[in-house]
């Protein structure tokens, strides 16, 4: 399998994060409960701080794949799930989010790991 363009992948995944965070403030405002909004913003916040680290990720001399690929899937488990329990009002579905968030912290581990391993020489 091919590895995807990091940079390009966190772009769309940014530029659908804002569309969920400005649905959340003015599509769902008076049609869900405030606390399934609360749900909402949080997972468009962490949304788009993870679509960012991709986009970062993806401008490394030499891209760490896992780490990149823990947070793309702590995206979708994590956001994802919020995102379904708002729309849908399955408050089960958040039993899903903690395994997004478990990814979201493997992935920065991975992260921290591959920055002492491969460091980018100076000027890159």
């Amino acid at each position: 399998m091919k590895t995807p363009n990091w940079r390009a992948l966190g772009a769309v995944l940014m530029l659908l994060g804002v569309a969920a965070g400005a649905f959340g403030a003015h599509g769902l405002r008076d049609a869900v409960a405030p606390e399934l909004l609360s749900a909402w913003k949080t997972g468009a916040h962490y949304h788009l701080i993870h679509a960012l680290a991709l986009i970062v990720i993806g401008s490394w001399t030499r891209t760490p794949t896992v780490a990149a690929w823990l947070l793309l899937v702590g995206i979708v488990l994590f956001s994802g799930s919020l995102y379904a329990m708002t729309l849908t009002g399955i408050r089960g579905l958040g039993a899903i989010t903690p395994l997004g968030g478990l990814s979201f912290m493997a992935g920065w581990a991975a992260l921290a790991v591959a920055a002492t391993k491969y460091p980018d020489p100076p000027g890159q």
